[in-house]
């Protein structure tokens, strides 16, 4: 028994492989991203671009994409939040992390992707970059020239905040 790449813990012949196939279609918008994430894992390109809107295609993204997904690594896929996207819905909005290796260093993809559904079919309409969360300090800022909060008495630029 082999795994599916997507991370649903189900056998990949029971779960992606039969929508990568063409056996059957993507009852929703994640199931959707998860054989696309599964088809990237398995350098199968074809399934990528057959499962891109068709106003969104082009022979040259085909090729592109390829050639970038063939020279990763496919470690993991997250996803973070759906909205609608259901069987009966003809949008949905999936929110993933994929994680990947290049060259021996872990890369995180993050992205919003928009799907419709047209003639009983799941397709890739785009995607977008998360909008950025901004961190917010816990506690008063220290500044380089400030007494170091471990008590040595040094400037903090000279002790931890070396």
């Amino acid at each position: 028994m082999e795994l599916c790449p997507c991370g649903s813990e189900k056998n990949y012949a029971d779960c992606c492989q039969p929508l990568i196939n063409g056996n059957r279609t993507a009852d929703t918008a994640e199931a959707m991203i998860r054989s696309r994430y599964s088809a990237h894992a398995k350098k199968e390109f074809d399934y990528i671009f057959e499962t891109t809107h068709p106003a969104n295609r082009q022979d040259d993204d085909r090729k592109g994409t390829a050639a970038w997904s063939k020279k990763l690594d496919w470690q993991r896929l997250e996803i973070r939040h759906v909205e609608n996207g259901g069987p009966d819905d003809s949008t949905g909005t999936v929110e993933f992390v994929a994680r990947y290796r290049k060259n021996s260093k872990a890369f995180d993809h993050r992205e919003i992707a928009e799907f419709v559904r047209e003639d009983g079919r799941w397709y890739f309409k785009e995607g977008q970059a998360p909008p950025p969360v901004q961190a917010v300090r816990q506690g008063p800022k220290i500044g380089r020239n400030d007494p170091c909060t471990c008590g040595s008495g040094k400037k903090f630029k000279k002790c931890c905040g070396a």
